[in-house]
């Protein structure tokens, strides 16, 4: 059975945050499941977000809730096991809407992920995230 792999011991980390106001648009919010809350990026060609597990995952899904206006047209997930360089799990294709959009991910056991956002909607290159979910199990 699949279940979220972010747990309090994640490290994750974000290409940047609106006017740096971390308090009200940080990374935090990505995974507090708060319909209110949001990570805003600040403006720039491409946005990003890392994940260190505290133990090697297996991803099956990927969950994102954008702002619709505010997401972006391409997406990358990248993955790889401690010390080792990230490579390419799948590339996807986010809807610009403000559903919760499900992707599949190939079977893949990493302990870091990076998922990149190209293409953005909006014209200065923001992106707006309510909820980013990694579905999977952890690895035996």
């Amino acid at each position: 059975m699949t279940h979220s792999l972010v747990c309090p011991e994640t490290v994750s980390r974000v290409s940047s945050v609106l006017n740096r106001n971390t308090r009200q648009f940080g990374k935090k919010h990505l995974f507090d499941r708060d319909e209110e809350t949001c990570w805003n990026s600040d403006q720039g060609p491409c946005q990003w977000v890392t994940l260190e597990f505290p133990q090697r995952v297996c991803v099956s899904r990927l969950q994102i809730q954008f702002q619709g206006g505010f997401s972006s047209q391409r997406g990358r997930l990248e993955g790889s096991q401690r010390g080792k360089a990230l490579s390419k799990i799948v590339d996807f294709y986010p809807k610009d809407n403000n559903s919760l959009q499900t992707f599949p991910v190939p079977p893949a056991e990493v302990d870091q992920l990076k998922v990149t956002f190209e293409d953005t909607t909006d014209f200065f290159g923001r992106v707006v995230i309510y909820h980013l979910r990694v579905l999977g199990e952890k690895a035996v």
